[in-house]
C-alpha cells in the first residue's frame, strides 16, 4: 500500500432535493483523474481507500453518497427522506462532481455496492470513463439480494435463525430487507434500536464467513442504524434497478478496460456475478483468488490484485 496522505481539497457539493455530498480529493492535482464509489450502500468514504492509489500519479476523488456520513441531511436521523436516494440520483451526484471538478473522463473503482454503482454509472455516461476496477463485484441482481438476505442460510443456518426471529412471523417469509426496513422506520426508538443489532449482526457475518463480533464502526449504534437504514432502503427496493439490468447493458462497457477481482470464498457476493460479468464485457480481464474473501481488508492477494490494477493503469 502507498504511504498515508491527506486531501488538499474537500468541500460540499449541492446535488438537489435539499442534499449535500461530501467530497475531497488528495494525491496529485495534475494527475490521473480517479474517482471512488464506496460500498455500502452507507458505509461512506474511507482515507485508508487512498493507499491503493500511487499519490503521484493519480488525483484521487472521493466522496460520501447520499445521507451518509458527512453528506447532508443525515440517514442516521429517521426524520429525514430517502426518497431521493436512489441509485439514479447517486449517478447523477456522480456527473455534477464530476462537472464541478473539470474533469472530462476519470478512472472509476468501487467494490462491493460500490461496483454496482461503478458499473450503472459507467453504463450510463461511457464516454467519461477511461477505466474500471472493480473488486468484489455485485450487480444488484434479485437473486444476489435473495441470496445474501436467504440463501445463505445453508451455510449460517444459525445466524439465520438469529436474523429471521428479529422479525414479526407474518414478515419471516417476505421480503426480509423491506420488513426490516419498516422496523428501521419505527417511531419507538428501541424497535429502530433492536432491528439495526440485529440486522447488522446478519450481515457482517455474512461478510467475514461466520464473525458478527461488533468492533469498529459498527460498535457505534449511530453507524448501525445508519448502515441498516440504508442498506434495507436499497436491498429492499432491489437497488432500484430493474433484474439484470447491469448484466443486459455490459454492451455499453465496449471498448473500456477493466479488471474484475473476485475472492473465491466471498459469501456475499458468489463469484459467478463477476464471471457473468466478464462474459458480457470482452475488455474486462477476470481476477479469480483462490484464498481471498468480500474485502480487501481480508486478504493480502485481494490488496495486492488492487494496487497491480491501479498501477496498470496510472499512465
Amino acid at each position: 500500500m502507498y504511504p498515508e496522505i491527506e486531501p488538499y481539497q474537500h468541500g460540499m457539493l449541492e446535488v438537489g432535493d435539499g442534499n449535500h455530498i461530501y467530497w475531497e480529493t488528495s494525491g496529485n492535482p495534475d494527475g490521473k483523474p480517479a474517482v471512488v464509489c464506496h460500498g455500502g450502500p452507507g458505509s461512506g468514504s474511507r482515507p485508508s481507500t487512498r493507499r491503493f492509489f500511487d499519490p503521484a500519479a493519480y488525483r484521487i476523488v472521493q466522496f460520501d453518497q447520499r445521507g451518509c456520513a458527512r453528506s447532508t441531511p443525515h440517514a442516521g436521523d429517521p426524520a429525514t427522506s430517502l426518497e431521493t436516494n436512489t441509485t439514479a440520483h447517486l449517478v447523477a451526484d456522480m456527473e455534477l462532481l464530476r462537472e464541478f471538478l473539470g474533469i472530462e473522463k476519470w478512472l472509476v473503482m468501487g467494490g462491493s455496492w460500490g461496483s454496482t454503482l461503478a458499473l450503472v454509472y459507467a453504463e450510463q455516461h461511457p464516454h467519461r470513463v477511461s477505466e474500471l476496477v472493480i473488486p468484489a463485484v455485485t450487480t444488484s441482481r434479485h437473486s444476489e439480494h435473495a441470496w445474501i438476505t436467504r440463501g445463505l442460510r445453508i451455510f449460517f443456518p444459525d445466524h439465520f435463525e438469529a436474523f429471521q426471529a428479529g422479525l414479526p412471523p407474518e414478515d419471516r417469509d417476505g421480503n426480509i430487507p423491506a420488513a426490516y426496513q419498516r422496523l428501521l422506520n419505527s417511531p419507538d426508538p428501541e424497535v429502530r434500536a433492536k432491528a439495526a443489532w440485529d440486522w447488522c449482526k446478519w450481515d457482517l457475518a455474512t461478510i467475514t464467513g461466520g464473525d458478527n463480533d461488533f468492533t469498529g464502526r459498527f460498535a457505534d449504534p449511530d453507524f448501525r442504524y445508519l448502515s441498516a437504514r440504508l442498506v434495507t432502503h436499497y436491498w429492499g427496493n432491489e437497488a432500484f434497478l430493474s433484474d439484470g439490468q447491469v448484466i443486459r447493458d455490459l454492451g455499453k462497457l465496449a471498448g473500456i478496460p477493466g479488471v474484475l477481482i473476485h475472492g473465491r470464498n466471498d459469501f456475499g457476493g458468489p463469484l459467478t456475478t463477476a464471471w457473468d460479468v466478464a462474459q458480457g464485457w470482452p475488455d474486462a480481464e477476470l481476477v479469480i483468488l483462490n484464498d481471498a474473501g468480500h474485502t480487501a481488508d481480508e486478504s493480502s492477494s485481494m490488496e495486492r490484485a488492487v494496487l497491480a490494477a491501479l498501477d496498470r493503469f496510472r499512465r
